[in-house]
């Protein structure tokens, strides 16, 4: 066993050095936290060719729930398949709604008009939860899609969630996010595809993708 060196004055300079550094840090971050002072209901895209867009979404509708708050969750595209997120959620009547309500992927519906129904059914749940100043988050988990084919009008989308109640907070999931909501928005995150493991032949996995 090889015996840890004693410090010398090397470690104690490179400890004084990191020292004074996180403590200008602190400063600096305490500084900016100081200046945010406005309180409201942010509105939340996450967008991008990568895995953890709803993933994401759902992470922040536990946090309302610890927080107890009241949340509604509409899905646009998936619906046929059941998720453990929902089941999860699903133990929370009292404070989560969750609505599937869409009829699979576009490429499995192959009907455009049938995918434009089921996009304004989903979409007159969600207008009724935006304008509820009850609920604290509304989540559209695939509506970019859906903005993306044109299923909706982008305006009245945008016009329903800039209504919102003031404290209420709205997230977008979805690949292609249009530059109009975007434009709108508070907070976007892409998710970057770096690498998949259904690209190695490995299938969907629960608990990962499901």
């Amino acid at each position: 066993m090889t015996d840890t060196p004693a410090p010398g004055p090397e470690d104690d300079d490179l400890n004084a050095r990191h020292k004074a550094k996180m403590a200008k840090k602190k400063a600096i971050r305490d500084k900016i936290l100081s200046e945010k002072t406005e309180t409201r209901g942010v509105m939340i895209v996450h967008t991008g060719a990568g895995k953890g867009k709803s993933t994401a979404a759902f992470g922040m509708a536990l946090r309302c729930v610890g927080h107890g708050m009241k949340v509604g969750v509409v899905q646009f595209i998936k619906g046929a398949m059941d998720t453990a997120e929902r089941d999860v959620l699903a133990r929370f009547p009292d404070q989560v709604t969750f609505k599937a309500m869409g009829e699979g992927f576009t490429w499995e519906t192959q009907d455009r008009e049938r995918d434009i129904a089921a996009a304004r059914r989903a979409f007159d749940v969600a207008k009724e939860w935006l304008a509820d100043p009850d609920y604290g988050m509304v989540i559209l988990d695939e509506i970019n899609v859906v903005l993306r084919y044109g299923y909706l009008p982008t305006e009245e989308v945008i016009e329903a969630l800039e209504a919102r109640p003031i404290h209420q907070h709205a997230v977008l999931t979805g690949r292609n996010a249009l530059d109009e909501v975007i434009e709108r928005a508070d907070l976007v995150t892409e998710m970057k595809l770096v690498k998949h493991p259904f690209r190695a032949g490995i299938k969907a996995q629960a608990g990962v993708e499901f």
